[in-house]
């Protein structure tokens, strides 16, 4: 369908719900295919669809498909992407024309557009919002320099012996089936490295680069964080010398990135490392994808179409079919379903190999802390103290805060009622200086009083890494200590020496030290473990696992807090495998992610409550809505009747595996007939971290 151009004819946009109409031939003066299938650049949900403009005789090389086009749509000018060409449509009018290309290179090649459709269809969203995920802003002197460029020769490879992989079982033939051009599908729960009995997570994953390289096909590797990704880069260059490596990743801004997608779209780098975005990096021939530590949060898309960097790999080696390493020190339990499924294989280390390599993990019970007086009731017992005063003789000492700053959170010193913000309702936090300031709007407060029994001193409920460090400081002179976090001044420390010091990290800022930590403690494990979230006891099995591999393998980790016993337990055997499917069992007793899928909806109560009874009609089950939390503090329920604007209520439509293509082709169907009719917007979410 296209804009009209002549008088009386119906304008494009106008018959959206329309019959539609028979097909007819377009004839072209000189161009073999004049009718381009356009999907415009725009989130609406009832546009999602292909329009069909006429290819102008000077526009048919350059409008090729996958180019980014501009068209005419009502009385606007919008961007879209050639996304099919042809010699007939069902638009009753003459179509408009094409109006300018933006650029004659398909920077959209087939590959990607299947995967997009894939990712549309899983998340119950548009083309257009996984496309500005997968192909980054255009930069027109970075094209110039880069399109015409020779590739250069790539080196060839030989399969390389499987002696570093046989620490793990199914390793080798993960390894040889790569080689063979196969695609295999594996979950790595890696061990750290030690020389002489495991090599490095990053070796490891350079010999399976290699292997896949040998058939001719490319690399792709995923990772948290633009600094980790520049480190494995560095690494894969060291070992494949002569291998072109590519970084990508939005933080490198608009040329860099820009030059890095180019480079992997004209097969001239066949091996990307990049963060979650670069899960859509065009790789040429992809044989193999690599994600280390997919349980970070940070992989996890926060924009629509709310995606993670697993799930879009997962469609690719479908679609595409390469092989898959979802790899990282502990195990997701979404991994673990892959393994249930028997859609990927388990690769794990031998029980005598683990043993070896991991520092034993210890977590004192009550009656340990009651042998050591009062205090065994202290944060930090005095067995902790008597753990770092012996590593402190040989080396550095970790000890991990699951909190940053001073006192993050505070409370009446009477009552215990937690202070929050006069404006704002936000929770208060108690700085070094003694000024209490708001995390959410940031403002300070002066002369607080508690609304509750009017007493105006304060007292720390939670301690940070700024207040444990200057605890320890004085528990230990003479003794440097450093800290590491992204609310510090100096930031995240990315290593440290073998001398020895107290080093306090927060989780996932922990920095690397020479030959390991002699002493590792894991303070407040219920902070971590017992929050009342989704996957909340996986995460801090994740976040204890990656700080207790950063020890010496003689070393001592403390697992100090009343943590959640199961996965305390499961860390003191090193069983990540175990723990993951407890979990995946019980959240398929609960009907919860990855078990079942599961669509997390925000919008008007209305809304949601049609919503919700067209999904019990359909045979899905629907629990809701109820006000969902504002400010991402506690749900405000006195919001409903203070004002004319309602707030925002929230609820899951929930449906078996089998079900799931159905679920959001149900959801996809419901948000395009409510763009129709200009229905107040509702949010959707499928397969969400946070479910309330």
């Amino acid at each position: 369908m296209g804009d009209a151009v002549t008088a009386g004819a119906p304008a494009q946009g106008v018959l959206l719900d329309a019959p539609a109409t028979a097909t007819r031939r377009v004839a072209g003066a000189g161009v073999s295919q004049p009718v381009a299938r356009v999907l415009l650049e725009t989130a609406v949900p009832h546009l999602d669809r292909l329009f069909d403009y006429l290819v102008p005789p000077e526009l048919d090389v350059a409008a090729a498909v996958g180019t980014r086009v501009v068209v005419r749509f009502g009385r606007q000018d919008l961007h879209g992407w050639v996304w099919e060409r042809g010699d007939t449509t069902t638009h009753p009018g003459r179509l408009a024309p094409i109006r300018r290309v933006v650029s004659d290179l398909p920077v959209l090649n087939p590959e990607t557009m299947r995967l997009v459709e894939a990712v549309a269809a899983r998340t119950a969203g548009v083309r257009s919002d996984v496309i500005r995920l997968a192909v980054p802003a255009r930069h027109a002197t970075t094209e110039r320099d880069e399109r015409d460029r020779p590739a250069p020769a790539a080196p060839h490879w030989s399969p390389p012996p499987a002696d570093a992989w046989a620490a793990y079982a199914g390793g080798p033939a993960f390894l040889q089936r790569l080689a063979a051009g196969q695609a295999p599908r594996a979950v790595w729960t890696a061990l750290p490295g030690r020389p002489g009995l495991v090599a490095t997570w990053t070796r490891l994953v350079a010999d399976a680069a290699r292997a896949t390289l040998a058939g001719g096909r490319g690399v792709l590797v995923i990772v948290a964080t633009t600094e980790r990704a520049e480190a494995v880069a560095a690494a894969l260059t060291d070992a494949l010398d002569g291998e072109a490596v590519v970084t990508l990743s939005a933080e490198h801004g608009p040329a860099r990135r820009y030059r890095a997608f180019l480079r992997a779209l004209t097969g001239r780098a066949r091996v990307v490392v990049g963060t979650r975005g670069a899960a859509f990096a065009p790789v040429h021939n992809p044989g193999l994808a690599v994600i280390w530590d997919d349980g970070d949060d940070r992989l996890d898309e926060p924009r629509a179409p709310y995606i993670h960097a697993r799930t879009v790999l997962a469609l690719r080696s479908g679609l595409s079919g390469a092989g898959l390493l979802i790899a990282g020190y502990s195990r997701s339990v979404e991994a673990q379903a892959y393994i249930e499924q028997g859609w990927a294989t388990d690769l794990h280390a031998h029980r005598e190999t683990m043993r070896a390599a991991v520092a034993r993990v210890q977590v004192p019970g009550a009656p340990e802390l009651e042998a050591e007086g009062p205090s065994g009731a202290a944060r930090i017992p005095s067995l902790a103290h008597r753990a770092l005063r012996e590593a402190l003789r040989r080396g550095p000492a970790l000890v991990q805060v699951p909190r940053g700053g001073y006192a993050p959170l505070v409370a009446c010193a009477r009552c215990r009622t937690v202070a929050r913000c006069p404006v704002c309702s936000g929770p208060l936090a108690l700085g070094r200086d003694g000024t209490v300031t708001c995390r959410w709007c940031g403002r300070n407060t002066a002369n607080w009083t508690c609304p509750e029994c009017g007493h105006t001193r304060l007292r720390m409920v939670h301690v940070g890494t700024t207040r444990t460090a200057e605890e320890l400081g004085r528990a230990f002179p003479g003794v440097p200590v450093v800290t590491s976090g992204a609310r510090e001044d100096h930031g995240v420390i990315a290593g440290v020496d073998a001398r020895p010091r107290l080093v306090i990290a927060t989780p996932g800022a922990e920095p690397v030290a020479d030959g390991g930590y002699w002493a590792v403690l894991l303070l407040d494990g219920a902070a971590l473990s017992s929050r009342p979230d989704l996957g909340a006891a996986s995460e801090a099995m994740r976040q204890w696992t990656n700080a207790a591999v950063l020890a010496h393998p003689d070393a001592a980790v403390v697992l100090l807090g009343r943590p959640h016993p199961v996965a305390a337990q499961a860390l003191v055997r090193w069983d990540h495998a175990g723990f993951a499917r407890r979990e995946l069992a019980e959240r398929a007793q609960l009907h919860l992610p990855p078990a079942w899928r599961a669509a997390r909806l925000d919008g008007p109560r209305t809304r949601l409550e049609d919503l919700f009874e067209q999904a019990r009609a359909a045979g899905f089950e629907a629990l809701g809505p109820v006000a969902a939390p504002q400010h991402g503090g506690p749900t405000d329920s006195g919001a409903a009747t203070s004002g004319a604007q309602p707030p925002n209520m929230r609820g899951l439509i929930r449906a078996p595996l089998a079900r799931g293509r159905e679920l959001a082709a149900f959801l996809q169907l419901q948000m395009r007939e409510a763009s129709v009719h200009r229905e107040e917007p509702v949010r959707v979410e499928l397969d969400p971290t946070v479910l309330w």
